[in-house]
């Protein structure tokens, strides 16, 4: 610490002191704690300790005095009163600091013979409050200079510093589209400092829900303080519309399509026009206008436009999906053998899908034939459909023809004591069954694919000849059967299986000559061989060498084989 020579007061020959100009800062309100030589010096060792201040005029005012270990003793400065007092180190305490704090404090201490002085510079800082933003503007004109807001902060030492922020950008005034206007005021009660902005603003379209916003910067803050965000209505011409088409998709007949038009200018428009298939409809108050139950005339080319103005304007074009199906309903009756195809037509706005069932169940291909059999005869369904529209229809097929008998059967009962006759027929409509003699248990199976089987039993005593008729509306046929007696076919019977023992009878004996003559051959061989073999033993026995060699070569081939 510098120290430089001062005067010479009241002592003899004393030295005084005067330490370098230290600063402190204290805040507003609060207690300022002024401290005496650093806290260099010994309170035991200081004889006498006196606080004084400079004042404006350049003159000074004593605050205390405190000699040795007696209690500091305050003046009456009526600045001071009450607001002033030492710590155990000398240090000047002031309470609830003022501005008018802001001066230089003096602590002047004796020790031994010399007097020193510890100069103290007191600054006193107080932060602003929130910063507000008034004046709003109601409305902005697109590309004119208007005043958006005011944003102001009170009470602050020193001076505050406001800058504008858009979407937390800072705007820098150019003069032309941005201009910031400050003005601080002072209060002059307590000194303290207000600061106003003023921001004039020339708005452009992307400036629409813009967040414009004020801070506040201060040295004594550890961050800045922001205003709540604020937007501006922006007012701006229209320069295009739009139309929407408002309806499910797709749209069907029946449907209400609703024509909905926007304007990009703001405030939009409360009126249009609407161009309806040629003709111009006014509509007020309103962007919408309604289509009620379109139907397939409805599609084609729509617009709107401002209602001062047909050159800004927009179309849309809408379709109008329909299905239309044309099929014979009902029974269609048909012959066998004949050709026959659905007769189905459509009439759509686009591809449809067309599916068949036959009875209920699925057909892969619609119902088309070369001929006719009475098995094609049932209840056919179509469903068309196409986008979201389905049409449905039904027929029943008929085929006709006249009865033919395919098969006509006798056969025995399983226990032998009657005898069961079979007719079986086809034709449309149903064919009734007529036997030319009567019989007993008739039975039927069921119509199904136009045939038909007739059982009935009979007891013939005598052989004859049966008749089965069967007819329909468009036609008949007939077919004949002999029938022997129950008595003949067993006589029949046992003659056969008399005849069968014979012929049994007969093929034993015969199987027994053939074992008999098989047995003999297979002896007369064996004993020809037999003898052969012996003859050429007894020729080896007494021919020549050249022979034996020859006997032997054969005898070896026969082993071989």
């Amino acid at each position: 610490m510098q120290s430089v020579v001062a005067t010479t007061v009241g002592h003899p020959d004393p030295t005084v002191l005067v330490s370098g100009l230290q600063t402190i800062v204290g805040q507003y309100g609060e207690t300022v704690e002024v401290p005496c030589n650093k806290g260099g010096a010994k309170a035991e060792d200081i004889f006498i300790t006196k606080w004084k201040y400079t004042k404006a005029d350049s003159s000074t005012g004593d605050l205390l005095v405190k000699s040795g270990s007696q209690n500091a003793t305050a003046s009456s400065d009526v600045d001071y009163f009450g607001r002033v007092s030492l710590t155990k180190d000398l240090s000047l305490r002031i309470a609830q600091a003022k501005l008018s704090d802001q001066k230089i404090f003096t602590c002047m201490v004796v020790i031994g013979t010399d007097i020193f002085e510890y100069p103290v510079q007191v600054k006193i800082e107080k932060a602003p409050s929130a910063p507000t933003i008034t004046n709003q503007a109601t409305k902005m004109e697109m590309g004119k200079l208007t005043t958006l807001g005011v944003c102001s902060t009170k009470d602050a030492n020193p001076e505050a510093k406001i800058i504008w922020l858009k979407n937390n950008i800072p705007l820098v005034s150019d003069e032309k589209v941005i201009k910031v206007t400050t003005d601080v005021q002072r209060d002059k009660t307590t000194g303290l400092l207000s600061t106003s902005s003023k921001l004039e603003y020339a708005a452009v379209k992307e400036d629409l829900n813009a967040k414009f916003a004020c801070a506040v910067q201060h040295k004594s803050l550890a961050s800045d303080l922001v205003s709540a965000p604020v937007t501006f209505v922006i007012n701006y011409p229209t320069e295009k519309v739009s139309l929407q088409v408002v309806s499910a998709d797709p749209i069907k007949e029946g449907d209400n399509v609703t024509l909905k038009c926007k304007a990009d200018g703001n405030p939009p428009p409360s009126s249009y026009s609407f161009h309806i298939k040629g003709k111009k409809v006014k509509i007020e108050n309103s962007d919408t206008y309604t289509l009620t139950s379109v139907t397939r005339a409805s599609t084609g080319e729509y617009k709107c436009s401002l209602l001062d103005n047909d050159t800004i304007a927009n179309s849309a074009n809408i379709t109008v999906m329909y299905l239309d199906i044309n099929i014979t309903r009902g029974k269609i009756v048909k012959h066998l053998d004949e050709r026959f195809e659905a007769p189905l037509m459509v009439n759509a706005a686009g591809v449809p899908q067309v599916s068949w069932s036959k009875n209920n169940a699925k057909l892969n291909a619609p119902p088309k034939f070369d001929k006719l059999k009475y098995s094609d005869s049932g209840v056919y369904d179509c469903v068309v459909s196409m986008a979201g529209i389905v049409r449905k229809a039904s027929f029943e097929l008929i085929v006709q023809g006249a009865p033919v008998i395919n098969k006509l059967t006798k056969r025995r009962s399983n226990d032998g004591n009657f005898k069961v006759l079979s007719c079986e027929a086809e034709g449309s409509p149903k064919p009734t069954v007529q036997w030319s003699i009567n019989g007993t248990n008739a039975t039927e199976t069921p119509y199904v694919e136009g045939r038909i089987t007739h059982r009935i039993t009979i007891i013939p005593t005598v052989n004859l000849t049966v008749n089965c008729t069967v007819y329909n509306d468009l036609g008949q046929a007939s077919k004949s059967l002999d029938v022997s007696t129950l008595f003949e076919e067993v006589t029949m019977d046992k003659r056969e299986d008399s005849s069968d023992q014979t012929r049994v009878a007969v093929g034993v004996v015969i199987g027994v000559i053939l074992a008999a003559v098989a047995i003999g051959l297979i002896y007369w061989i064996y004993m020809k061989r037999t003898r052969q073999g012996t003859w050429k033993t007894g020729e080896k026995e007494d021919g020549t060498l050249e022979e034996s060699k020859k006997l032997e070569e054969n005898q070896s081939q026969k082993a071989e084989v």
